[in-house]
């Protein structure tokens, strides 16, 4: 199939091959296109609702897919189909037999095949979700750092070689910022073996794309370092160049607007030639190549665009894989719609064939009625031939015995060796810097811990030293792909800092894009599937600015990446640095994220438990993501022992209450010297009063709401946070508070019925010290005793 991990050349008769992959170009089409029209038109539509679909964006991109996944994608190569593109991308994994015919017919219902690519709903071949419009396409570049990251750590899978990583992008997604920002990144780390093929069918949404945005493009990633390859023309409109008066056709072509490009190629031959003889009517030559054509004929040579001319998409692709892994940008000019009805319509991105439309694409197809999900009907060639043809492709080889996801072992955690922050009596001390002594002694890899320290990766956007990462790095180093010294360090200057560089490093540093470390977490996240290594990743950054990578940490999450997220400083806590470092609704946004289980604890004891957790959490096939919530504010800590399972539950009692008390009073995270000192004055007018300490209200509600499921199928016991709240009094107030969203809390008074009164945060803050701003925000000691008062007032 391959050759020394090459791509295999063409066999004895590349002619015959070419007819076999044009013949399953035309099925593509087919399928794509009666996928959405059967979700349309043909399954029952019980609420009216649009269902919708992409025939036309489809069709922009099989020429690309086919050439790709049926000649020159390896096993070991992954790729992140262009999102609108599902159609085509579930039809070709029918003609490989990995997705059944039932399934074709269920595109866009419920349990069914999903519009765009998802690696959680549509099983082990989708390699990188595509939902969220150019993530997926960076998502490609941070892959290839960690396959490097994972190859030169000696941890992936002997049997599997490194591969390609390939994206196949819509034009309008180069209008995403976050494909600017993971190009500079990967410049940075020296990225390798990823190809992007640019679908530049010159339309987006709403409009036809601007004129030569492709020399914009093109620039924007030379400057990046990689190789820029345009597949502007076909080879029958080469050969026209070839001819007498060819030069004067390519200048008009190359000189049309797209607009008028695009309105033509709708429009049809007769229109092309009207157009083309009254510019070129009288050039030498230029009317031999035009008049001889019927009209039909016409409009296909001038639509003969390179990105749908599989001869010309294979000579490319195997000629810059011969070059080496240089990343690769193919500009391949496509034409929306091609082989449909409204090809080139700039209205076509959501258009839809109509049931007439369908019924003369089919006659044309030659399908007959009662076998549109036929793998080979219509076709010319013989099936036996084209499926063997479809067999022998390189990419039909399973990449292991599993299939394309990949298994690798869990990491066994330390258990009561797992380290413990160093607490003398009287030490104050922040959860940020309680998380930064735990990492940096499994940095020292002894014992039981060497295991873990091994496979975990850190990495940060331009905050490592401030997030605590800087001891974990200077024991364990950075990772690079060529080694670098550290000049300070060579020159023997005073630094706390050993930033040297090397393959063996690892610690990821970031610039300050938040979208790359999200992406970048995604990718590590992954390694255990797609690279058969598991990296136990750990990505700090300030809890404010979770929100401006929010929308990668979603696309993380949805991919089921696993990682742990530690964001510091939460809330106010930061108070000099102003209210644009500090963070409101990052607890609620905690609680809705699905597939990441978030904490905020308030002491060492509490993060070290919820850190071990976190850590076996991550590797189970039940487990998520995990995100902790840390402060920069230090605290005393107490001594005591603690119940794990009530920590990770998401609360337990500091001090448990009297039966039947009538009020009760929970924090949650840095504001607990406050909520203490308020607690004890309490307790003078109410001694059975209870003090909760709030772990996550995440994981309190997740249970809350999983055990009213199981209660509504009659069975199940009571949730945890019901059995914390048992002890008071059905008619008891509670008094929450947390330097956050007062939301995050307030829910807690639905699970019996009590009085709740949220105290937080819900403006943006200013810049101060603590005692200032808590005052002003309603979090200090004074505020927490009024609003107990209020609650026990009723």
């Amino acid at each position: 199939m391959t050759v020394q991990g090459r791509i295999a050349p063409l066999a004895d008769d590349p002619a015959r091959r070419l007819e076999l992959l044009h013949a399953i170009e035309r099925k593509l089409l087919w399928l794509s296109a009666w996928m959405i029209h059967h979700a349309n038109h043909i399954r029952p539509n019980r609420d009216g609702l649009k269902v919708g679909g992409h025939q036309a964006s489809s069709a922009s991109v099989i020429s690309i897919m086919t050439a790709l996944y049926f000649e020159i994608l390896r096993p070991q190569d992954r790729l992140a189909a262009k999102p609108h593109a599902g159609p085509v991308f579930h039809a070709i994994n029918y003609l490989l037999g990995r997705q059944t015919r039932d399934k074709l017919a269920t595109l866009r219902q419920f349990g069914g095949i999903q519009p765009y690519p998802s690696r959680v709903k549509d099983g082990p071949e989708v390699d990188f979700s595509t939902g969220s419009v150019g993530l997926g396409v960076a998502l490609t570049s941070f892959g290839s750092l960690v396959q490097d990251y994972v190859r030169l750590h000696g941890l992936g899978r002997e049997e599997v070689p490194p591969g390609r990583h390939i994206a196949i992008v819509g034009d309008a997604e180069l209008d995403e910022g976050n494909i600017y920002e993971a190009l500079l990144e990967g410049w940075k780390h020296d990225v390798r073996n990823v190809w992007w093929v640019i679908d530049y069918n010159r339309q987006s949404l709403d409009s036809v794309v601007q004129d030569r945005l492709f020399g914009r493009i093109e620039g924007l990633f030379r400057d990046m370092g990689w190789n820029v390859v345009i597949l502007k023309y076909g080879r029958r409109l080469e050969a026209a160049f070839a001819r007498e008066g060819g030069e004067a056709l390519r200048r008009w072509i190359d000189d049309c607007p797209n607009s008028l490009y695009s309105a033509l190629t709708f429009q049809g031959g007769a229109a092309w030639r009207a157009a083309l003889l009254a510019e070129l009517g009288r050039e030498p030559g230029a009317r031999a190549i035009i008049d001889p054509l019927s009209d039909e004929e016409l409009g296909a040579l001038m639509t003969n665009l390179g990105g749908q001319d599989v001869a010309t998409l294979l000579e490319a692709f195997r000629a810059q894989d011969a070059a080496g892994d240089q990343p690769t940008c193919f500009i391949a000019y496509t034409i929306k719609g091609m082989g449909l009805p409204f090809a080139g319509h700039k209205d076509n991105h959501a258009g839809l064939m109509t049931k007439e439309q369908m019924a003369t694409f089919k006659a044309e197809m030659r399908i007959r009625d009662g076998h549109e999900w036929d793998r080979f009907e219509g076709l010319d060639i013989p099936e036996a031939e084209l499926q063997a043809f479809i067999e022998g492709a390189p990419f039909a080889t399973p990449i292991a015995p599993e299939g394309r996801r990949l298994q690798a072992a869990a990491v066994p955690v330390p258990g009561a060796s797992f380290p413990q922050p160093k607490v003398a009596p009287g030490r104050k001390l922040s959860t940020q810097a309680a998380f930064g002594e735990v990492l940096a002694e499994l940095g020292r890899g002894h014992g039981e811990a060497a295991a873990i320290a091994k496979r975990i990766v850190t990495t940060s956007p331009d905050v490592t030293v401030s997030t605590n990462l800087g001891p974990w790095v200077n024991r364990r180093g950075i990772f690079d792909r060529h080694l670098k010294n550290d000049v300070f360090r060579d020159a023997k200057l005073a630094s706390a800092q050993r930033w040297g560089m090397s393959p063996e490093g690892q610690h990821i540093e970031l610039g300050i894009a938040e979208q790359n470390l999200f992406l970048l977490l995604s990718a590590l996240g992954l390694a255990h599937d797609l690279y058969g290594a598991r990296l136990l990743p750990v990505g700090t950054v300030y809890d404010p600015f979770v929100n401006r990578g929010l929308d990668a940490l979603i696309y993380a999450c949805y991919q089921d990446a696993r990682f742990m997220l530690v964001s510091t400083p939460s809330g106010l806590t930061l108070a000099p640095e102003g209210g644009q470092h500090q963070s409101v609704n990052t607890p609620l946004i905690g609680m809705a994220q699905d597939r990441l289980a978030s904490f905020e604890p308030a002491f060492a004891d509490e993060l070290a438990i919820l850190m071990r957790w976190g850590f076996e959490h991550m590797q189970k096939p039940e487990g998520s993501a995990v995100w902790l919530r840390l402060s920069t504010r230090g605290l005393e800590q107490p001594q005591r022992r603690l119940d794990p399972a009530a920590v990770v539950a998401g609360a337990h009692w500091m001090v448990p209450p009297a039966p039947g008390a009538r009020i009760a009073l929970a924090y949650q995270g840095a504001v607990a010297p406050e909520a203490m000192a308020a607690f004890e004055a309490l307790r003078e007018d109410e001694p059975g009063a209870g003090l909760l300490a709030i772990t996550s209200p995440d994981r309190l509600h997740a249970g809350w709401l999983a055990a009213r499921r199981k209660a509504r199928g009659g069975f199940g016991g009571p949730s945890w946070v019901e059995e914390l709240l048992a002890p008071l009094a059905p008619e008891a107030a509670l008094v929450t508070v947390l330097d956050g969203h007062p939301a995050a809390h307030a829910w807690l008074g639905a699970v019996r019925g009590q009085r709740v009164v949220p105290l937080g945060v819900d403006h943006f803050g200013q810049a101060g010290d603590i005692p200032d701003l808590y005052r002003a925000y309603g979090l200090d000691t004074d505020a927490i005793l009024d609003a107990c008062a209020q609650a026990m007032l009723g």
